[in-house]
């Protein structure tokens, strides 16, 4: 099937509705996607680009419907990732001698993928130019990192359409080709996630390119994508945008996201996002599990927000996996201008969240103080969890927040490691004898053992029934599986009550 795009140009590319995954598995995709390829018949017929390698007989196929692939003049190949050449093999055995046009990195790329270095190879660089009759002209316009070394765009003179390749693109599939007939904010929504996940580490270049080619001064009617729609309907909107996003992007949102064991550290999470909202209703606080949301709907996030707050329980004396995968990946799009801090649980160590200081840090954010809770969060813990969230948000005010009664977070240094809020059973402890929790019911001697975390406590002369434990056991007799019965935690978070 094809499409007609604009006087003598054609789309004749390929929808694809059921592909989920991009670059491996590293970007999700949610619309499905189009490989877009487009014919052009002036007084020398040109293709440019292909379709992904999957679909290469049905490309072939619908294109000799459409032409005899003879009368086909030259191929321009602006970018040679499989998405854009794939279907470049099966064309080729049809017409082995026709010239393909491309960058002289492309080459590499082309027959590194293809394994043909005897096709009849034409390189051009910014500026080249080849006249294609009827008083028109190809130009290209080398881009290189955007977003491989071999990337071009190509524009036509007199209909002033620019093929943009990846640039202001989206894996976006429509029965509908042009932006303004689509839903609009459908649309942005992929832009974004395709930007923030693939072109971020690039938008210093991104500028560059968009200043250069503007300064040509070709009017420019159309942008002709390689993936999603064709931009039509005021196509100065995204190139608006994508300055706008090459631009140390940020709203005004904080994004969270963690992974948790025991569900501790996403209790954490919540009285955080809590204490942020506390002081800054007008902030968009997002939170995300990582083990169960997308990480592109994340990362997205993560590149709209003026900070991110990091959480993982510890494991091993490291974060969780999941997390160090997704700071391996925030560390590559070297977002810029962020601020970030870490936060998570611990039992009998609290290695997590120093490593994720440390890799924030690392990869350009600018860090604020860190928070640990040892073991389940109690109601004294969530309490701090919440004042470090106001904490935060007063931090991070882009602007004049309401007067807030909020506390600030108690705050501790430890050597080598940012600063953290503790709460340990031993504070616990203090804490419930400084307020003389039950000392009504408790002798001095009574030998009783109070829960850590949330405060529930052991008495020898009533026992667990519940757990078997006659009353009169006295703690050591108390067996190992025994759980406290409120958070169900074992006997190693419990500690000398003292009454």
């Amino acid at each position: 099937m094809t499409i007609h795009v604009k006087n003598n140009i054609h789309w004749v590319g390929q929808r694809d509705w059921e592909v989920q995954d991009f670059h491996g598995t590293e970007f999700k995709m949610t619309k499905g996607t189009s490989y877009n390829s487009y014919l052009i018949r002036e007084g020398k017929t040109v293709l440019i680009d292909t379709v992904d390698h999957h679909f290469s007989q049905q490309f072939i196929q619908q294109l000799e419907m459409e032409i005899e692939l003879t009368s086909i003049d030259f191929i321009v190949i602006n970018h040679a990732e499989e998405d854009h050449s794939g279907a470049l093999s099966a064309l080729m055995e049809k017409i082995p001698n026709t010239p393909i046009y491309c960058t002289e990195a492309a080459i590499d790329s082309i027959v590194g993928h293809h394994h043909h270095p005897e096709w009849n190879f034409h390189t051009v660089k910014t500026g080249d130019s080849i006249d294609i009759g009827n008083g028109k002209q190809l130009v290209f316009v080398e881009a290189p990192m955007l977003h491989w070394p071999d990337s071009m765009m190509t524009y036509l003179t007199g209909d002033a359409v620019l093929f943009s390749n990846d640039a202001f693109g989206q894996h976006y599939c429509d029965e509908h080709l042009f932006n303004d007939e689509v839903d609009q904010n459908e649309l942005m929504e992929q832009c974004l996630r395709y930007y923030s996940n693939i072109l971020t580490p690039f938008s210093a270049l991104v500028t560059a390119k968009i200043k250069e080619v503007l300064s040509f001064n070709l009017p420019v009617d159309m942008i002709a994508t390689s993936h999603g729609i064709v931009w039509r309907h005021n196509p100065i909107q995204i190139i608006e945008q994508y300055l706008a996003w090459a631009d140390n992007y940020q709203e005004n949102r904080i994004t969270l996201f963690y992974d948790s064991m025991s569900n501790n550290t996403r209790m954490m999470a919540d009285a955080i996002a809590q204490g942020i909202h506390d002081v800054d209703p007008s902030v968009a606080v997002k939170v995300f599990n990582v083990s169960k949301h997308d990480k592109n709907d994340i990362l997205a996030n993560v590149f709209r927000s003026k900070g991110i707050l990091v959480g993982s329980s510890t494991m091993n004396n490291v974060m969780m996996p999941k997390v160090a995968g997704m700071l391996e990946e925030i560390t590559g799009l070297r977002f810029k201008d962020k601020k970030a801090a870490a936060f998570g649980s611990y039992g009998w160590n609290g290695g997590a969240v120093d490593r994720i200081h440390a890799r924030l840090t690392d990869a350009g954010f600018e860090t604020a103080l860190g928070l640990k809770t040892k073991w389940r969060p109690d109601g004294k813990a969530m309490r701090e969890c919440r004042e470090h969230g106001q904490m935060i948000a007063k931090l991070w005010s882009n602007g004049a927040l309401s007067n807030s009664s909020a506390a600030p977070a108690r705050l501790t240094k430890t050597p080598q490691t940012p600063a953290v809020i503790e709460h340990s059973a031993a504070q616990v402890a203090r804490d419930i004898e400084t307020n003389n929790t039950n000392k009504e019911t408790h002798a001095p001697d009574c030998q009783c053992m109070i829960c850590s975390v949330c405060n529930w406590v052991y008495d020898p002369a009533q026992g667990e029934p519940n757990q078997g434990i006659e009353p009169g056991t006295v703690w050591s007799d108390v067996p190992d599986y025994f759980l406290c019965p409120e958070c169900h935690l074992g006997k190693d978070v419990f500690v000398e009550f003292k009454g």
